[in-house]
């Protein structure tokens, strides 16, 4: 899909292109992408939410800034949707997040115009603080240093270490501020509060207007017209808000806040801005989901609503009757059962309480959940506060997240042996949003941690077992491990069992080769186990459940069984189930088995469907297969 003929969006393949526009015809493209953007993603399902709402903001910066020369940095990247289709990748957007298509987010192999790849938040300030004293350094003292945070990310640690660390700097750098109040859900913290009070501020907001026009620059004042201004302001706000300004703390010259969604204006402002030395940042306030009705009504929907009408704001999305659910609506409802046998349980969540459905929780439970924003790191620390003083978290964040908070998990928790329960949402391949969200290496970067349990549920039965064993006395560390999507049992509410921890099952009995499973992927393996019986190859299923500890009396049993042994993982081949059985077999002399690793094999994969990832990585039912029939010959 391209742009309509004759319209200005048809005519622009690249940021120069648009600096040849009139600024009066900002307002006109504009309008142009926000329409193109609905087009595309009403069809090919995106990040549409935030993405309407930089549409002006990223307009003005490849407006008034000599991009590529200038470096722009755009956290959060899904919000990099215009700025996509500005930097020549209008005539390709319909692929964005499709297999061999383009990223959904900014990647520096993709284009000169992504300067940096970002998929998690909260890096940007960090990398244009680099490129902006490493442009010092290498003399190009004119090169402007551009970072856009938004959508919540501003919640997390390493803003703050950053912020903390450019305002004692003199690097040339623009922090622009996207102040939307939301992520995926809405913003919460002292800093989600202090910048409502900046914005909603009506007595101050007025007066900084009025001085505004009173001293702009065509009074006498003069070119310093701007600076008295700010000064004034910072007074004001101190006097009316009775608080000081956080950013202006931090060593940054402040501006703002502005409204982000006049273009003509914010290109003035960052002209303005570009004269000005040392850090600076730029206070804008967007509406998540702008010039999109149905999306600024509910923005936690229209984040990434899937295929829609574009008309109507429905969801495409086919029901199925019988249909089973959602591993992450198994863990939201299944975590209110529990919480009301045990009312030590409660749940933590780092900004994703309708992502991973800790919000029916949320809604039943308000004083026993909690959001504590983009903080990865501080909700597993968080969490073991608790567990210390002796409650029962259940710490919910994606897979991908919880790389982010690594060393808390091993310092805060295993290191305490602390009873804390993680759920790891999105564990393994998650589709269309690619490398920097798939959630392959938890696994193998988990089992390395002494006094942690590690399992994966093989439906929808055993993940609400495995949570009712792990809320139980006695444990320490563990972690559930489980996918995007639906699970495979439309009758999944079955009464809770505990698990013995560390022990594993037999699936299917066979006799000439055996599969060695963690996780839901044990259903294909069976459905392969089928079909391999047609082709005369009789194959043994054994899903492990336990990551650590093993099952070794079980492995025990399948060595002395079978001399061909395939394992296989929705994770890294390498460090995962893969490397355990064969560390297994090495250290107890198994030296004749022939063991076929199938997971994720070293090197990242990018967006597409969940069977175009699997059927690329050689773990769809036809890879499986033909892997079985290669080991048995």
């Amino acid at each position: 899909m391209t742009p309509a003929t004759g319209t200005l969006l048809s005519k622009i393949d690249s940021p120069a292109d648009l600096r040849k526009l009139d600024i009066e015809d900002l307002p006109k493209l504009c309008n142009e992408i926000r329409q193109f953007i609905l087009e595309v993603i009403s069809r090919n399902p995106g990040h549409l939410g935030a993405s309407l709402g930089v549409v002006e903001l990223t307009t003005a910066i490849h407006y008034a800034f000599d991009t590529p020369a200038d470096k722009l940095i755009w956290d959060v990247g899904h919000q990099a949707y215009t700025h996509k289709i500005l930097t020549g990748r209008k005539d390709v957007f319909s692929t964005n997040r499709t297999y061999k298509g383009i990223s959904g987010f900014p990647r520096i192999t993709e284009s000169e115009y992504d300067a940096f790849g970002t998929g998690h938040s909260s890096t940007s300030i960090s990398a244009a603080l680099g490129m902006a004293v490493a442009a010092e350094l290498l003399g190009k003292k004119d090169q402007q240093n551009i970072a856009v945070i938004g959508d919540g990310s501003m919640t997390a640690g390493m803003a703050m270490e950053a912020l903390n660390n450019a305002g004692v700097s003199k690097a040339n750098l623009l922090v622009i501020l996207n102040d939307n109040g939301i992520a995926i859900d809405k913003n919460v913290g002292g800093i989600s509060k202090y910048l409502t009070d900046i914005t909603t501020s009506k007595t101050y907001n007025r007066m900084r207007d009025k001085i505004w026009w009173l001293m702009g620059g065509k009074t006498r004042y003069g070119a310093n017209s701007r600076a008295v201004v700010k000064q004034i302001s910072n007074a004001v706000k101190v006097s009316l808000l009775k608080e000081s300004n956080l950013f202006e703390a931090f060593g940054f010259r402040y501006f703002g806040p502005v409204d982000g969604h006049d273009v003509v204006k914010l290109v003035h402002l960052m002209r303005d801005l570009q004269n000005i030395p040392g850090p600076k940042l730029l206070h804008v306030v967007t509406v998540k989901g702008k010039g999109y009705e149905k999306a600024e009504k509910d923005q936690t929907l229209f984040h990434a609503p899937g295929v829609f009408n574009m008309e109507t704001g429905e969801l495409k999305e086919t029901h199925c009757k019988n249909q089973p659910p959602k591993y992450q609506v198994v863990f939201g409802k299944t975590i209110i059962e529990l919480a009301e046998l045990n009312d030590k349980i409660v749940g933590v969540t780092p900004a994703m309480p309708t992502g991973c459905s800790l919000n029916l929780m949320m809604a039943k439970m308000p004083s026993r959940t909690f959001d504590v924003g983009i903080a990865e790191q501080h909700a597993v620390t968080f969490s073991a506060g608790m567990a210390a003083s002796g409650l029962v978290p259940f710490c919910n964040i994606y897979s991908s997240f919880m790389q982010r908070a690594y060393d808390q998990v091993i310092h805060d928790v295993a290191l305490q042996n602390l009873h804390v329960v993680f759920c790891l949402d999105r564990g393994g391949l998650v589709g269309e949003d690619g490398a920097t969200h798939h959630g392959v290496y938890d696994l193998a970067y988990l089992r390395a941690i002494p006094n942690i349990t590690i399992c994966s549920p093989l439906n929808e039965e055993e993940l609400r077992n495995m949570m009712f064993t792990a809320q139980q006395d006695g444990m320490g560390p563990f972690a559930i491990r489980y996918p995007r999507g639906r699970g495979v049992m439309p009758k999944w509410k079955t009464p809770f069992a505990a698990l013995q921890v560390g022990k594993g099952q037999m699936i299917r009995n066979g006799k000439d080769i055996a599969f060695i499973t963690l996780g839901p992927i044990g259903n294909v393996a069976l459905e392969a186990c089928h079909q391999l019986a047609a082709k005369n190859i009789d194959a043994a299923l054994y899903d492990i459940r336990f990551l650590k500890p093993l099952d070794e009396e079980l492995l025990h049993k399948i060595f002395t069984k079978f001399d061909k042994i395939i394992t296989l993982e929705d994770g890294s081949t390498i460090g995962g189930l893969g490397s355990a059985v064969t560390e297994f077999a090495n250290d107890n002399g198994y030296h004749n088995a022939s063991i076929f690793r199938l997971g994720i094999p070293d090197r990242f994969i990018e967006q597409g469907t969940l069977e175009e990832l699997h059927q690329e990585c050689g773990i769809d039912l036809d890879g499986i297969i033909k892997a079985a029939e290669k080991a048995f010959k």
